[in-house]
């Protein structure tokens, strides 16, 4: 997909950050695709919960950066229903998709705050605004760039965040094939310093940043709704006193322990054996700059 979601890579690549020559290949309807990178030897981003799924299952691949940094799971509301906390969800419709990440959040998050799960009405394949607008569900799972831009639509949102109610595991993480880590980590390095450096420009440059991700598909992105995914999806990139694509282990141990809660899998392999924390070590201390990751301007 090509968005505010991927802009660190997409300015990257147009801007020229990456010193080798790296290309961007959508593939939002792969099914396998973390098995498709091992296989090619390659580099892809997606979601931790699918990231660490497919490496229990034996998948050689390993995590070594964050683009969200925290999930980017949502539960959508409209303004006027009175539906602002979770607990007022309780008896009420949801629509959902079915296996999703949203869907094994929303449960960890219910479950931690001790709400009953099972006097929620869950409707399948009903996660889209327009399910909500047409009141064939009270509220929707998404993800919180999903959100259309109120000045754009006459739908007004309230917004529910599992972070704000304690649930914090990684976003989307950047992963890559185990023979590609070890063979050539140089290319590994060099492609975490881009995305840094591309979502440094993202956010500290709005007014030339807009311009570059519309040209990559200029059919079907809009200047407004971008700039609105960006300024909602900040704090997971550009968090207050962290450092860009940076992860801890607190939040993968929480990951861990809530796919073992849904019964998703068992850890076949164990966290320190799929994740690594040196080339971000690595990445920052050879250029304490990046840890700067410069002003951005409210409003833009």
């Amino acid at each position: 997909m090509y968005g505010a979601r991927f802009a660190g890579e997409l300015i990257a690549s147009k801007r020229g950050f990456f010193a080798s020559n790296i290309a961007l290949a959508p593939r939002p309807d792969d099914p396998h695709f973390v098995e498709s990178i091992a296989r090619q030897h390659s580099i892809g981003v997606t979601t931790a919960h699918k990231f660490l799924l497919a490496a229990w299952r034996g998948v050689p691949v390993t995590a070594f950066a964050a683009s969200y940094l925290d999930t980017s799971v949502a539960i959508f509301t409209l303004e006027g229903s009175g539906l602002r906390r979770p607990a007022d969800l309780i008896g009420k419709r949801l629509g959902y998709r079915r296996g999703s990440e949203a869907e094994v959040i929303f449960d960890a998050m219910m479950a931690q705050l001790g709400l009953p799960r099972s006097q929620i009405t869950k409707v399948a394949d009903r996660d889209n605004f327009e399910a909500l607008r047409t009141h064939e569900v009270d509220a929707i799972l998404g993800a919180i760039d999903s959100q259309p831009d109120p000045s754009l639509d006459s739908i007004l949102m309230n917004v529910i965040r599992p972070p704000e109610y304690g649930i914090h595991v990684p976003g989307l993480v950047y992963f890559a094939s185990n023979d590609l880590i070890h063979s050539q980590p140089s290319i590994i390095a060099d492609v975490l310093q881009g995305i840094i450096r591309g979502w440094q420009f993202a956010y500290s440059d709005h007014a030339r940043s807009l311009p570059i991700l519309l040209t990559a598909d200029p059919g079907n992105l809009s200047s407004e709704q971008l700039s609105f995914a960006l300024r909602q999806q900040r704090n997971l990139i550009v968090p207050t006193g962290g450092r860009i694509a940076d992860f801890d282990e607190s939040r993968w141990i929480a990951l861990r322990n809530i796919l073992i809660f849904a019964k998703l899998g068992d850890e076949g392999v164990p966290l320190a054996q799929v994740v690594n924390y040196q080339f971000l070590r690595d990445v920052y201390r050879r250029s304490p700059d990046l840890a700067s990751p410069g002003a951005w301007r409210e409003g833009n």
